[in-house]
Formats: structure tokens, C-alpha cells, sequence
């Protein structure tokens, strides 16, 4: 049975044939995902503390047709140039969700990338907390389809990114 408290995880990668470089250039990028994504409309890096770096904050406006629209802010809790991008929602001590894009070699011959995607529910509370509140028999069901839904965007966006890395349009 997987409960919030468990803080469930979702993760998708793809192999992209381009440099890291240029792969890093687009998963380092807040407004990217709002590209692809469903539910994400638009992210952006806070003002005064813009680009990619450990404690910028990302602002972004997300919707979703069962919950509304939204606005987040998120604080850069991991940025390896070329390899590791990470961002906490809310809270970098408990964050509502992590997300994380990581970037490693595919094989040292093929100049190719793996690029892998992650999202880690709570352990703070989010949109999903007062409907489980309000539904607890079916959390196991809430958690399950609110996972299966960032797999589909997710999968969405590292397929946009392969496009773009790769030089094809999406």
C-alpha cells in the first residue's frame, strides 16, 4: 500500500544522443517543463536570484482541471552542472515534492546521455493532503493515480527534451 507518508516516488529516463552541455542546458531550465507538461504552465527563476544554482528559487504557476490553478515557489536544493538538477517545492526542509532531473553517460563510446526524471511526494504537505483528509479510504487510490500522472508528464517532458537535444522539433 503506498501512503504519503511513505513519500512515493515516481522516476522515467530516456537516452538522449547529444553532449551533456547542451543537455544540462535544457533540465537546468524552469521554464522547460512548461513546454510539455500538462499541469505545469510556466516556471520562471526568482528575480533576484536568477539561474541555475544551489538556493535560487523557481516560481511557477501550475494548473490541473480537478484542482485549479497554483502558484509555487521552489529552492534549488542540488545543481551539479552536468549532472545533477534538483528543486524542493515550498519547503527545502519539507517540501511538498522534490523533483530531479540527473544526467550520466550512456556508454563511452556512443556520446549519448541517460537522462532521468524523479519525483518524490511530501514529506510536507501538498494539494493531495486535504483530499486525503477528506477521503482517507482512498488514499492508496489518490496516491496512485496523482504518481501515474507525473509519469505521463514526465515522460512528456524527457521526450521534449530528447526532441530538442537531438536538434528535431517536438
Amino acid at each position: 500500500m503506498t501512503r504519503m507518508a511513505d513519500q512515493p516516488t515516481v522516476e522515467v529516463e530516456i537516452e538522449v544522443a547529444a553532449p551533456v552541455a547542451v543537455v544540462w542546458g535544457l533540465v537546468s531550465d524552469p521554464a522547460l517543463p512548461a513546454r510539455f507538461s500538462q499541469e505545469f504552465q510556466e516556471g520562471r527563476w526568482d528575480p533576484e536570484a536568477p539561474g541555475p544554482a544551489l538556493g535560487a528559487r523557481i516560481l511557477g504557476h501550475n494548473h490541473h482541471p480537478a484542482i485549479g490553478e497554483w502558484h509555487t515557489t521552489s529552492i534549488v536544493v542540488a545543481c551539479d552542472p552536468g549532472r545533477r538538477f534538483a528543486w524542493a517545492v515550498e519547503d527545502a526542509d519539507n517540501p511538498a515534492a522534490t523533483w530531479c532531473f540527473e544526467i550520466e553517460p550512456a556508454g563511452a563510446a556512443s556520446g549519448a546521455v541517460i537522462v532521468r526524471q524523479r519525483a518524490v511526494m511530501g514529506p510536507g504537505p501538498s494539494g493531495l493532503t486535504a483530499a486525503i483528509e477528506r477521503r482517507p479510504e482512498l488514499e492508496e487510490r489518490i496516491v496512485a493515480s496523482r504518481l501515474a500522472e507525473h509519469e505521463r508528464n514526465m515522460r512528456a517532458t524527457l521526450e521534449g527534451i530528447k526532441a530538442l537535444a537531438e536538434g528535431a522539433a517536438p
